[in-house]
């Protein structure tokens, strides 16, 4: 008798962890494995996953750029020809396919936004936008950033492909603000907020600014990936060998794209718009690779 209890437990406890394997598995479904990765995937990019149990679920997409293995430009998206704002809200899938580069990120915060449930809410993709912050593309200078009460940095891109941070050029060629710098000169920032986690995206060099690394944590998504407060992304990108570090919007906003080899944008993350995994949502400005 206590052989055949013994054995319906064993039974019991089996089919408790098919069906929590198969919920697991149709949770994860078309969202990038939660498995460590490092592999490179174009000429002189090379794409690593971080997956993190503790002390909550994070899985970290990181792109390190190297300037020196391939010619490469870094783009901002361009302002638009539209009324009530300085662009038309795009994807970060669509920039990519637009501008025809190989690797994208989501950029500055903008407005106008709001999210207030799945028929209401702004932008829809076309609709007008103007970055938070200072923002520039091919030297035309389309947001200033003086409506924002708290200044933003800014990440300056020159002609000749030289990343710094809050240090403008005499001669601006491409600009692109975000939401706070997380490292200087090697070193966390003090007083970063170590409470609120959520989806990040962010922007880093190492001291010779030969590497540029992007990174997009994963968020809002229970069981997968909750995010990341400000003081684990400062430590993420410090861990990475970054020097310099700035936050760009997170959120929603948080969406990494590279081209596929069939020339269609392949998303490396799990974005989540309106609470809703693997939708992207329609932003402002972006960050662009082009590598020949």
């Amino acid at each position: 008798m206590r052989s055949k209890k013994f054995f319906g437990f064993l039974l019991f406890i089996l089919f408790g962890l098919i069906l929590l394997a198969g919920g697991y598995f149709l949770f994860s479904r078309d969202r990038p494995a939660p498995v460590p990765v490092k592999e490179k995937i174009m000429g002189g990019v090379t794409y690593q996953r971080i997956v993190r149990y503790l002390p909550h679920s994070m899985i970290a997409h990181v792109l390190v750029i190297d300037k020196k293995d391939r010619k490469m430009q870094f783009v901002v998206t361009p302002s638009d020809d539209v009324a009530g704002g300085a662009l038309k809200a795009r994807t970060t899938s669509q920039f990519l396919a637009e501008f025809g580069v190989q690797v994208a990120i989501n950029g500055d915060g903008f407005y106008p936004w709001w999210s207030r449930s799945l028929v209401d809410y702004y932008p829809h993709v076309g609709e007008s936008v103007t970055p938070n912050g200072f923002s520039a593309s091919y030297g035309d200078r389309y947001a200033d950033g003086l409506q924002d009460i708290r200044p933003e940095p800014t990440l300056y891109i020159s002609r000749r492909n030289e990343l710094t941070f809050n240090r403008p050029p005499s001669k601006i060629f491409h600009a692109l603000s975000g939401d706070r710098m997380l490292i200087q000169g090697g070193d966390i920032l003090p007083d970063l907020d170590d409470t609120e986690i959520d989806p990040r995206t962010a922007i880093g060099i190492n001291q010779n600014g030969r590497f540029i690394y992007l990174v997009v944590v994963d968020g809002r998504q229970p069981f997968y990936s909750e995010g990341a407060t400000y003081a684990e992304l400062a430590k993420l990108l410090q861990n990475l060998g970054v020097f310099y570090g700035m936050s760009l919007d997170g959120g929603g906003s948080s969406t990494m794209v590279i081209e596929g080899e069939n020339g269609e944008p392949v998303i490396l993350n799990s974005p989540i718009d309106s609470y809703i995994p693997l939708r992207e949502r329609p932003v402002a400005n972006h960050l662009g690779v082009f590598i020949e």
